[in-house]
């Protein structure tokens, strides 16, 4: 993924929410959101590439999502291992919590490349970066992420952060399911004296400045929105588009979990 926003126990009915985009090359293969033969407890989309996944949730009570992180200064490894490998790893590996694995990864000597990961499990919903301090538990209430650490406020990161706070606001008069699609399709572009300086030129910067980006060669692939309630019921709901920004398909997935994060 590539911008995220989760809600933690913001919702009378939801302890947790999260709504993202996933920003790709359009020539990179993927599957949408599924459940996995080969693992049927997951439920995520596929990186049919390399075969990992950029977000998923599992039956053993387990979230994660991943955005890399944006540093051009750092070179990326060709012998790193898999992100979106990692993210399966940690749905599918019963013996790892979710402190114990960020701890095991997000730090600044990783085998991987730049990343965020947020996982989650009966614990609660935690963050870790390989270039962050030490795995943090996230606490009650909204957070944001992009392709620098967690709530720095690029624009996008802001809007969409905001367009949360409206959702959950408003919750008597629209479903916050619609209202997050609705936000993760917002085209805006910041002006330029507030577009971050990541060090890849300024056209690159406008080009990745919405929060849904549409071009020929490189955008937003598929919007995600995730709920899971009170029961351990988790809905996963997953909008997939062409390089022209239409949408070409629709999934909604179901997954019970044993125990979920947010559940205390």
């Amino acid at each position: 993924m590539c911008l995220i926003v989760v809600a933690l126990r913001c919702h009378p009915d939801f302890p947790v929410i999260l709504a993202g985009n996933r920003d790709e090359f359009h020539r990179r293969p993927a599957a949408p959101a599924h459940r996995w033969q080969d693992a049927p407890d997951l439920v995520a989309g596929r990186d049919l590439e390399k075969g990992g996944t950029w977000l998923g949730v599992s039956r053993r009570g387990a979230l994660a999502v991943v955005t890399n992180f944006r540093d051009p200064s750092r070179p990326r490894n060709a012998a790193a291992p898999s992100r979106g490998a990692m993210v399966t790893d940690f749905l599918l590996d019963r013996s790892q919590t979710a402190e114990s694995f960020l701890q095991r990864h997000a730090h600044a000597e990783s085998a991987y490349d730049g990343f965020n990961l947020i996982a989650g499990d009966p614990s609660g919903l935690w963050y870790g970066s390989t270039r962050s301090d030490a795995p943090r538990r996230l606490d009650d209430g909204v957070h944001a992420l992009s392709n620098h650490l967690l709530d720095t406020p690029w624009p996008k990161v802001r809007r969409l952060r905001q367009a949360m706070d409206d959702a959950l606001a408003a919750l008597a008069f629209s479903p916050i399911d619609a209202a997050l699609f609705a936000a993760l399709q917002d085209r805006t572009v910041a002006p330029d004296p507030d577009l971050p300086d990541t060090g890849i030129g300024l056209d690159w910067e406008r080009r990745l400045a919405p929060a849904f980006i549409v071009s020929p060669d490189y955008g937003t692939r598929c919007s995600t929105v995730l709920t899971i309630d009170r029961t351990g019921q988790a809905v996963l709901q997953e909008h997939t588009f062409a390089p022209d920004g239409r949408c070409t398909g629709r999934v909604r997935a179901t997954v019970r979990m044993r125990e979920f994060p947010g559940q205390t």
